[in-house]
């Protein structure tokens, strides 16, 4: 019997997010070592034999430079980022494991890729979904989110377990905390999936209606210290010290604007994460640096991974089934101001019907009596009136860049000054 068939075996899944800052294919170097197996080197607690994950999420931010990415372009940067990835995994696998890409979506700049193994789960997956949302102004797609939905049949033939993984970019900058809160509403009612499966309602599907949840990317919370707070002067001239010590780190999580939100209730609801303090700020580093911080932003948490799973209670938010074994940076990626983020998480064992039958509906989400999420009616509407802006203005934007060498403002200029030039030869005819 394959290790993998073995009842209640608990899945691995790694989930790695990185902001590229818009670098497309330079953005990701040629070895990914760093960012994509720590968890292959550390993961040997878990069983006597190195192990590698079952299951590999990668999502990305500002995928490629934002002009290119609402004109379209995504595709065939997406296409050569997912054979990379798929060789950098199998590469650094402990026992030369293969690996199969279940799924991949991009919108704009925002994209998932998600893999599994040959020689267990990636032979089960089935029913495999994709969806997209922008979030940006008129819903365009310089914000939003992408999702992969897929299912796991039981081995007695059971309609078995689903897992949804979702891949955000939110409103950046620390004074719209509203507008990132509002985004979170906006994509979990308009990045919807097909109905569950077994369930009498042909209503499409919210990211909750699933056995088990990872959201992630670089949700651009940020750490709000009030000014009259001692932390705020060391934040301003001695950014190090801060960094450095987990002590201070723990002291300013008390400010980070997700972890405040998550407590009021107004966000990410029943959604779990581990310890984050205990890795330095993944943004804002400067260019080029391995551990040098921009002093024009304050350092925050803002590239996060949460998760939560069917066996999770709804009362206690801190707790988790989800075993979280690695969560951290990888501060060795310097051509972004970000620092890609991965986590290692090690799922309960698969649940067992006790009537002996196969089950016909997937264990779902538990979540608080006061929320119920429900899918936005004018979903569609609003995702393809913001992809009718995001093709328009792209390809305008684009123009200008090429017209400007590069530079989009240059661009406007350079045009303004050919229309300029244009009318007075117009004119300048005409009088002849």
């Amino acid at each position: 019997m394959n290790n993998h068939d073995v009842p209640g075996k608990r899945l691995l899944v790694q989930i790695a997010s990185y902001n590229t800052n818009l670098q497309a294919q330079r953005g990701l170097p040629q070895d990914l070592v760093d960012w994509l197996s720590p968890t292959l080197h550390v993961s040997t607690f878990l069983s006597r034999q190195p192990r590698a994950p079952d299951i590999v999420a990668v999502g990305f931010q500002e995928l490629l430079p934002l002009h290119l990415g609402l004109s379209g372009f995504s595709g065939r940067v997406i296409d050569d980022r997912e054979s990379h990835i798929r060789n950098q995994i199998e590469a650094n696998s402990p026992n030369q494991e293969k690996f199969s890409s279940v799924a991949k979506i991009v919108n704009a700049g925002v994209a998932l890729l998600v893999y599994a193994r040959d020689d267990g789960i990636g032979r089960k997956v089935c029913d495999v979904q994709t969806a997209w949302t922008g979030c940006g102004p008129g819903y365009m797609g310089n914000k939003g989110a992408v999702g992969v939905r897929f299912r796991v049949p039981d081995e007695d033939g059971g309609v078995g377990e689903t897992y949804t993984f979702i891949c955000a970019h939110l409103t950046a900058h620390e004074e719209y905390l509203a507008n990132r809160i509002a985004d979170y509403h906006h994509i979990v009612g308009t990045l919807l999936f097909p109905p569950v499966p077994g369930s009498e309602s042909d209503e499409p599907s919210t990211i909750y209606a699933t056995s088990h949840l990872f959201f992630f990317g670089d949700l651009n919370f940020r750490v709000s210290v009030p000014e009259s707070h001692p932390l705020a002067g060391t934040l301003s001239s001695d950014i190090p010290t801060a960094m450095n010590t987990e002590e201070t780190r723990e002291q300013l999580k008390e400010f980070d604007q997700l972890l405040v939100e998550q407590r009021k209730g107004t966000a990410f609801v029943g959604l779990r994460e581990g310890e984050f303090w205990k890795f330095k700020c993944s943004y804002k580093y400067k260019l080029g640096a391995v551990d040098e911080y921009s002093t024009k932003r304050v350092p925050s948490w803002t590239d996060r991974i949460l998760y939560t799973t069917y066996s999770d209670s709804s009362d206690t938010r801190e707790v988790s089934n989800i075993t979280n074994c690695i969560y951290t940076s990888i501060p060795s990626y310097t051509t972004s101001d970000h620092k890609p983020i991965v986590s290692l998480l090690l799922l309960p064992p698969g649940s067992v019907d006790t009537q002996g039958s196969p089950s016909t509906t997937p264990p779902l989400i538990r979540l608080p009596s006061t929320y119920s999420p429900k899918p936005d009616p004018k979903a569609n509407l609003k995702r393809y009136m913001g992809r009718c802006l995001d093709r328009p203005i792209g390809i305008l934007w684009w123009l200008f860049t090429v017209i400007g060498a590069g530079t989009a403002v240059v661009g406007v200029f350079n045009f303004l000054i050919g229309v300029g030039v244009w009318s007075w030869w117009k004119r300048s005819s005409s009088a002849v």
